[in-house]
């Protein structure tokens, strides 16, 4: 694919994709629900993480997972103590759960102590050619 045939492919995808009436019935509108830039990423990751499957049930786990946590993922991120995790139990996407969710949780927290956050972890270890140094740092 020639640099203006990849152009013209992905704007007509944010044509597509990039409007209000799409957001309404995709997992991409769980981060949408957020205004502060670590609940939109953390909240954005964690619909990513489980979004396999059927729409509505991404969408309907992803709710059930942002409830458990109070709508609120980066203060529950950076605030939890093991007993807040308990409301987590129980949680299941297809074969994500609740371990999964409290495994995550803790590397989330480590990923903004540690690191100042995921836009500071990704812009530190991504190249001009590859994203990957920064998808290996985060994981």
């Amino acid at each position: 694919m020639t640099p203006n045939e990849l152009r013209d492919f992905l704007n007509e995808k944010v044509e597509r994709y990039n409007r209000p009436d799409f957001i309404s019935s995709d997992p991409i509108q769980i981060p949408h629900q957020f205004s502060q830039k670590e609940d939109i990423e953390i909240a954005g990751f964690l619909a990513a993480t489980i979004a396999w499957g059927n729409r509505k049930m991404i969408i309907k786990s992803a709710q059930s997972l942002l409830e458990r946590m109070g709508n609120a993922p980066y203060d529950f991120v950076m605030t939890h103590r093991e007993s807040h995790l308990e409301p987590l139990d129980g949680f299941v996407h297809r074969t994500f759960n609740a371990t999964d969710v409290k495994t995550f949780i803790r590397g989330l927290r480590h990923v903004y102590t540690q690191h100042g956050g995921m836009e500071a972890l990704f812009e530190k270890h991504h190249t001009s050619h590859s994203m990957q140094p920064a998808i290996s740092a985060f994981k």
